[in-house]
């Protein structure tokens, strides 16, 4: 049986100067399966963790392997960064928990990146609706416009309940669009639909390369992740009222 490897893809990113030249460590888990990214010379390869296994046994050999291709050791890193979500709750902890550790045993500067906000600089949009299947009939939502996140714009909602636009000209992405009744609720504002982009460790590596080089970081001992909400699944008497309304109806 031939051995499952991970994808890789590379992409060159606009940049100049010192972000050009930094060079940066990604990871992100908000969704499987996981991805790691390396910045460097202003371009950033994206390796993605095989199919059918763990984030969490995959992504550091899938780190080690990244390195290696490229040359570099860990302690050539400028600086580490993770997805701090929101997304899946397992692993979200996942990146956090390796980035803060190898920032704490290398002493390299560390930065949390929003996993909406990659995806909406991915998409490549001026206006973006940022969209994250959060289970039990949610999505994560946030909203974009020219790259700056609308103040207090990422929540989790019901397709009912996601913010009407008023106006038109939206991209909107993310595998939240297939949740039933969202694409219904933000079809009158959105032009353009792109439902396979999913969190990335390219687009966590591209924005944190600009922050990095405005001297940002965090404290490793601070390091979190953006949950949004605190619950994961359904109650038992969730789960009962919900079957007994199928009947009832």
């Amino acid at each position: 049986m031939r051995e499952k490897r991970p994808s890789i893809r590379r992409f060159a990113a606009r940049a100049s100067g010192k972000i050009r030249l930094m060079k940066i460590l990604a990871f992100e888990t908000a969704a499987d399966p996981g991805t790691v990214a390396l910045w460097h010379n202003g371009h950033c390869s994206v390796h993605r963790c095989p199919e059918g296994q763990p984030n969490s046994s995959s992504l550091l050999p899938l780190a080690a392997n990244c390195l290696r291709e490229a040359g570099f050791g860990i302690g050539d890193m400028d600086g580490i960064a993770f997805g701090e979500g929101p997304g899946s709750f397992t692993g979200l902890r996942i990146a956090c928990g390796i980035a803060q550790g190898i920032s704490v045993a290398r002493n390299i500067p560390l930065l949390g990146v929003g996993t909406l906000d990659a995806m909406a600089h991915i998409s490549g949009g001026e206006r973006v609706i940022a969209l994250l299947d959060a289970r039990m009939g949610e999505i994560y939502a946030g909203f974009f416009e020219k790259g700056r996140r609308a103040e207090e714009s990422i929540g989790v909602y019901t397709p009912e309940t996601i913010p009407l636009l008023s106006s038109g000209g939206w991209l909107a992405c993310g595998n939240g669009l297939a949740v039933p009744g969202v694409r219904e609720r933000i079809a009158s504002c959105v032009d353009v639909w792109r439902p396979n982009i999913l969190p990335d460790a390219g687009g966590i590596a591209c924005l944190a390369a600009a922050r990095f080089a405005r001297g940002e970081r965090i404290d490793p001992s601070e390091a979190t992740s953006l949950y949004v909400r605190d619950k994961v699944a359904k109650t038992v008497a969730e789960r009962k009222a919900e079957e007994d309304d199928v009947w009832t109806r």
